[in-house]
């Protein structure tokens, strides 16, 4: 399989396969949208980016463990032929897999990842828990505050937007911008 003959509706069906949690599906969805917005500013490979930001985590429900993911995944996706360039994207947006990000594609997973997450966490908060309503000081805010989603890698948000050579704020407001284009699919 090559970049160009990459389907999403087949993605979409193998994430449906390997997760059942709503929410999982919904951060694949998130992750994707804002993959997509940076190829499209980069002038990338819009289907690429945007399929291996639904895949990224297409394992973690049935093998969460640093042991497992995203390893199974990306095994699962090579015996299917997915481009090498997206598994090694993949595996680099886990820090600790030693695999390093050496392409704009998989730098730009890892800088979407949790802040995307952190951007809808910080919607789920406000009073209309819409997106609509998140700016980049509410996120600001929340990042400094320990206590709120604090799963939330703090220093990899930094050092994602620091890979692509992004200033945090900008980084932070694309990835609202992103987000909202979405909106409804993400149910907020």
């Amino acid at each position: 399989m090559t970049a160009a003959t990459l389907s999403r509706d087949a993605a979409w069906e193998l994430l449906c396969q390997w997760t059942e949690s709503e929410s999982l599906r919904k951060h694949a969805l998130a992750v994707e949208a804002v993959m997509r917005a940076y190829a499209r500013e980069y002038g990338e490979d819009e289907e690429l980016w945007g399929i291996t930001g639904l895949l990224h985590d297409m394992d973690y429900e049935k093998y969460p463990t640093q042991e497992d993911h995203p390893f199974r995944g990306v095994e699962a996706l090579r015996e299917r032929g997915y481009p090498e360039v997206m598994l090694e994207a993949i595996l680099g947006h886990a820090s600790y897999s030693g695999v390093p990000r050496t392409t704009r594609l998989a730098k730009a997973l890892f800088a979407v990842d949790e802040l995307s997450g952190f951007v809808i966490a910080v919607a789920l908060v406000r009073p209309s828990k819409k997106l609509a309503d998140v700016d980049v000081k509410a996120v600001k805010k929340k990042l400094k505050e320990k206590s709120f989603a604090r799963g939330c890698n703090r220093e990899e948000i930094v050092q994602g937007a620091q890979e692509l050579g992004l200033d945090l704020d900008d980084h932070i407001a694309r990835v609202i911008t992103a987000l909202q284009g979405v909106a409804d699919r993400l149910g907020l």
